[in-house]
């Protein structure tokens, strides 16, 4: 009986230590699939903060770019005024961009989109210090959609005039003034052209900053 005894207490124990130290064998398994995932995750974060950084820089540059072509076409159509030599007392031959709504809706309009380009150099700058920043993204995406409209608007709406002073209009019996005023349509076609490749920029921008807003 005792023999029976002490068998009995040993195989318990036995079994009560075996239950103890199964946690002590779980614990590091835990441990090593968490170090993985930290461990992929660091290794991918880098490559994901180089490419939108990349991203930022070139979305500064753009930037830079379109407010030398907004400010260069605000500045071509609003200095645009150009008087004949030949005139009378009575009568003087003069084209000013203020002389027709559409250019002067086109100065208004351009003048507008060179100040949101200054305005958002900031915010293009702390999407390069912080590339993962969504926020500053986020704002830039929809308030460059709304100013790719406007300078679109601005720019067809000029270009109509524009071809009306070079080809006229039989139809309306409206007669070219091209021939005549050769400064001013030089001046308002090159605005016009400075628009369009603002309008383009753009375009590039809002897709450069759909593409940060991509996850890595």
């Amino acid at each position: 009986m005792m023999n029976g005894d002490s068998t009995t207490i040993n195989i318990t124990e036995t079994r009560k230590e075996t239950k103890g130290e199964a946690p002590l064998f779980a614990a590091p398994r835990v441990v090593a699939s968490t170090s993985v995932v930290a461990n992929t995750s660091a290794v991918e974060h880098p490559k994901g903060g180089r490419y939108k950084k990349g991203i930022a820089i070139f979305d500064f540059i753009l930037r830079l770019c379109a407010i030398a072509a907004t400010l260069a076409a605000t500045v071509s159509m609003g200095t645009t005024d150009q008087t004949l030599p030949f005139f009378t007392q009575f009568f003087q031959f003069q084209a000013s961009y203020d002389d027709l709504p559409a250019f002067q809706f086109f100065v208004i309009a351009n003048a507008i989109v060179t100040g949101y380009l200054v305005l958002s150099i900031p915010f293009s700058i702390v999407c390069i210090v912080r590339p993962h920043a969504v926020g500053p993204r986020l704002l830039l995406i929809i308030c460059d959609t709304v100013m790719v409209t406007l300078t679109t608007a601005a720019a067809a709406s000029a270009a109509a005039i524009v071809y009306l002073a070079h080809n006229g209009n039989s139809s309306a019996n409206w007669n070219s003034i091209c021939q005549q005023f050769t400064d001013f349509c030089q001046s308002v076609s090159g605005a016009v052209v400075g628009s369009f490749v603002a309008v383009v920029l753009f375009l590039f921008l809002v897709v450069l900053s759909a593409f940060a807003l991509r996850k890595y």
